[in-house]
């Protein structure tokens, strides 16, 4: 079989991949791109992350977690004009270790182009500020852990997870005030 990739395009793919194992079939992909010479097939390989806030030991810490755990997705001409699988970038895809395959099998279907600007779109808006691992609720009691307010308790009145801050009712000399703290310098009570 003839592969015709001159009027072929890229595409994005998702594959599924062992638990745990995105980082590893990631960095086949990429370092195996170069000896096997397929970069005309396969533009980029993705694991769509944002950076997460939490505290441990009262030390506030930022972490990468995974949108999709178990799922990379790869930017790559995997189809011909006429819609058939192009064997060579097929097989390269397949033979990566940790990988379980294509999502859709057999015949794989790509991701819609706004499906990709929305995946995109969410990466871009979550790599700038870390967002905060743990969710309040309005209304639920919170211990503060850090700050002048140390060791008070107080009442959730607002959240604005946009700047990761949160208004809490606390009563200082019997008297209830309003105090905007950080996530991070909370904990449940």
């Amino acid at each position: 079989m003839v592969e015709q990739e001159t009027k072929s395009e890229f595409q994005w793919f998702v594959l599924h991949t062992l638990s745990g194992q995105e980082q590893k079939v990631k960095d086949s992909i990429e370092k195996r791109l170069k000896i096997d010479e397929i970069g005309d097939l396969i533009k980029e390989v993705l694991i769509p992350m944002e950076r997460i806030a939490e505290v441990k030991n009262r030390k506030k810490k930022e972490t990468l977690r995974k949108f999709y755990p178990g799922y990379i997705l790869v930017h790559m001409k995997l189809l011909d004009e006429k819609n058939q699988l192009l064997e060579r970038a097929w097989y390269f895809i397949q033979d990566t270790p940790g990988l379980i395959g294509f999502v859709g099998g057999d015949r794989p279907v790509p991701l819609k182009p706004d499906e990709v600007n929305s995946i995109l779109a969410q990466i871009e808006e979550r790599q700038d500020k870390a967002t905060p691992k743990v969710a309040f609720e309005k209304g639920e009691t919170v211990k503060v852990t850090d700050g002048p307010f140390q060791n008070f308790t107080g009442v959730i009145d607002e959240i604005d997870p946009a700047r990761g801050k949160l208004k809490i009712s606390v009563s200082i000399f019997g008297r209830s005030t309003l105090v905007e703290l950080e996530y991070w310098q909370v904990e449940r009570a």
